[in-house]
């Protein structure tokens, strides 16, 4: 499928909701240097709005940083707390796109992430999966995308030196989103 309008994926115009059960929002940093550590979200929520173009259109989501598992409880419980997300401070991570672009089936979402109460600039480039009504009558619309970041940028500063040299935790972050989003009745 080519991508060259909004009319020609098969998307129209309104508001999509996203479908948390459908969707991951996740990410993956170097651990001591050897190997990837991934964690995902379990709580998310967000909302595709789409104008007659594309700078007529936006995207906004919110996640519940409490919501963070990586599959091990001492990290989980380490990550949410105050070296890291500071959930009881920051309970949400939020981004609010600016600008979009489309090549073909890709496309590059331009935005402002939020975590820890750091507000920057991020783009996602990522690919346009398609439209389909599912058995039960709703029009779903898929889409992949991935960001790096730097974690330090945004507050996430804490850090164990390793002996041999190095530290424990990467500053370099990469965001994956595989998300579905329901066209609104």
């Amino acid at each position: 499928m080519s991508v060259t309008t909004i009319e020609s994926t098969g998307l129209t115009q309104g508001t999509w909701n996203l479908d948390a059960t459908h969707s991951s929002a996740g990410f993956t940093v170097r651990h001591a240097g050897i190997s990837k550590v991934r964690g995902q979200f379990t709580e998310l929520e967000g909302t595709l709005v789409l104008g007659e173009t594309l700078a007529d259109s936006s995207v906004t989501a919110t996640i519940q940083a409490a919501s963070f598992s990586s599959g091990d409880a001492n990290r989980d419980a380490h990550v949410r707390g105050a070296d890291f997300f500071d959930v009881e401070v920051f309970p949400t991570l939020s981004f609010a796109s600016s600008t979009a672009s489309v090549d073909e089936d890709d496309f590059e979402l331009t935005g402002t992430l939020t975590i820890r109460g750091v507000a920057k600039p991020v783009t996602f480039k990522g690919e346009f999966n398609g439209v389909a009504v599912d058995p039960f009558g709703a029009t779903r619309a898929g889409f992949e995308a991935k960001t790096v970041i730097s974690r330090k940028e945004f507050g996430l500063t804490w850090n164990a030196a390793l002996e041999a040299g190095g530290v424990l935790v990467s500053d370099k972050v990469t965001i994956t989103l595989d998300v579905a989003f329901v066209k609104a009745a």
